[in-house]
C-alpha cells in the first residue's frame, strides 16, 4: 500500500559552481586501465538489486582502490577543498555507514535516477572516479533541485542541521517527480568528481548488460576539517 505523499519543506538554493561546490579532475589515476582489470578480475562481488532483494542497485566490491590509488586521490581532495585531514566517518551503526572506497557497477534497467543527499554525520565530501571507457557521457552525474507545484523550483541543499535530505524535508514520501536536473556532468573515464555531500544528487543514468559494458564507478565519502 502506497503511502501518501507528504508536502515538502522548500530548501535553500545555491547553484552548484565549480570550484566552490564541485571538482572535476580529469586522468585522475596514472593507470585505470591496471584499476580497471583488476575489478573486472575479482569474484567477491556483493549483489544488490535485482540479483538480490536489496534497496541499492547492481553489485559491488570493497575495497575499491590500493591504498597508494586511494593516496593519489586524497591528495587531489585535500589540494581542491583546502583540508588538512581527511578520515571516513563512523557513527558506530552498521546501518549507518557509506561504502567508502567502494566499486559500483550497474546496468541498463537496474535503477533509475535516485535523487538524494549524503548523510552529513559521516561525510562533508563525497566522489565518484568513472572506470569503464565505453560508458555513455550521459551517464554522469547530476545535481538536481526541488520541482514544486505550478512549475515552481526550490532548493538543492539539505541545511544544518539535517544530516540528509529526508530530514530536511520532513517526509521520505515525496511524488515522484519532485526534482528537476540543474547541472550535469558527463561520463568521462578517469575523471573525479568531488562535490558537497548536502547537495541533492544522484547518477544520471545506467547502461550496459555485461559486467565489462556497465555503469562503473569508484565512491568515496569523507569527513573533513
Amino acid at each position: 500500500m502506497n503511502r501518501p505523499a507528504q508536502s515538502m519543506r522548500i530548501l535553500p538554493y545555491r547553484k552548484p559552481t565549480e570550484g566552490r561546490d564541485y571538482w572535476l579532475f580529469d586522468d585522475a589515476l596514472p593507470d585505470p586501465d591496471a584499476v580497471r582489470a583488476r575489478t573486472l578480475q575479482r569474484t567477491d562481488w556483493i549483489d544488490g538489486y535485482p540479483f538480490k532483494q536489496e534497496s541499492w542497485p547492481g553489485r559491488r566490491v570493497i575495497p575499491g582502490l590500493l591504498p597508494d590509488e586511494l593516496d593519489i586521490i586524497e591528495d587531489k581532495v585535500r589540494a581542491a577543498t583546502g583540508a588538512k585531514k581527511l578520515w571516513v566517518g563512523d557513527t558506530g551503526d552498521d546501518n549507518a555507514r557509506l561504502n567508502h572506497n567502494c566499486i559500483q557497477v550497474v546496468g541498463a534497467g537496474e535503477c533509475e535516477p535516485r535523487p538524494h543527499t549524503d548523510s552529513r554525520r559521516l561525510c562533508r565530501y563525497a566522489a565518484v572516479l568513472y572506470l569503464n571507457p565505453g560508458v555513455p557521457a550521459h551517464c554522469g552525474t547530476s545535481f538536481y533541485r526541488q520541482r514544486l507545484p505550478m512549475g515552481r523550483l526550490g532548493g538543492n541543499i539539505a541545511p544544518p542541521p539535517n544530516a540528509n535530505l529526508v530530514e530536511a524535508l520532513g517526509t521520505r514520501f515525496v511524488p515522484p517527480d519532485s526534482f528537476v536536473e540543474d547541472v550535469s556532468i558527463p561520463y568521462r573515464y578517469n575523471s573525479l568528481l568531488l562535490y558537497q555531500s548536502n547537495m541533492i544528487h544522484s547518477a544520471t543514468a545506467y547502461c550496459g548488460d555485461t559486467l565489462e559494458a556497465k555503469r562503473m564507478a569508484a565512491v568515496y565519502f569523507w569527513m573533513a576539517k
